[in-house]
């Protein structure tokens, strides 16, 4: 029988994670922030904790990490990064419930997840930059969600599915319950 706790305690690991992980990929100027180290325990809390988790992991991680270390800045950034992480762990946790327990289907919940995200994204600097009398292009929000981010993507992509496997093993299945 799964203890009651083990979804709050694995949340509270992920955002943890999420708190820490910029700081190790920050020690790579060039490419760190390209790296999207945030979205990584976010997508997995989603896969692994369900979809409530992923949402409230993805919302709070950001501004939790904007409000105590000042990055990413609050406004836009980390307010914007807000939605698109909790969409993130929502959508992947929620896919990962409604979709077959199958290889191909990790990848499918994990490519709708991040495109989701982008998409919300970029709305929410859409409407924060409107607030602010500023204008956030559709060449800002591709360079911003695909283009700067393809070192991460290609992370999430090779990492995520194998890490949710390893997870929903039979032999950490075991240990877990």
């Amino acid at each position: 029988m799964k203890s009651k706790l083990l979804k709050p305690v694995l949340s509270a690991l992920f955002l943890a994670l999420a708190f820490v992980m910029p700081f190790l990929t920050g020690q790579i100027p060039e490419i760190g922030s390209m790296l999207c180290p945030m979205h990584i325990p976010v997508l997995l809390c989603g896969f692994v904790c369900g979809w409530p988790w992923g949402l409230a992991v993805g919302f709070i991680a950001p501004l939790f990490r904007s409000l105590t270390l000042g990055m990413p800045p609050l406004f836009p950034a980390a307010v914007c990064m807000a939605f698109e992480l909790a969409a993130y762990g929502a959508v992947s946790g929620l896919m990962h419930k409604l979709l077959p327990k199958k290889k191909p289907c990790i990848y499918c919940s994990l490519l709708v997840a991040m495109i989701i995200g982008r998409l919300v994204w970029g709305t929410a600097m859409f409407v924060c930059m409107g607030i602010n009398g500023g204008a956030f292009t559709f060449a800002a929000f591709i360079a911003g969600a695909f283009t700067n981010a393809i070192p991460g993507i290609i992370v999430q992509i090779v990492v995520i599915p194998v890490l949710v496997m390893v997870l929903e093993s039979p032999k950490i299945k075991k240990i877990i319950d």
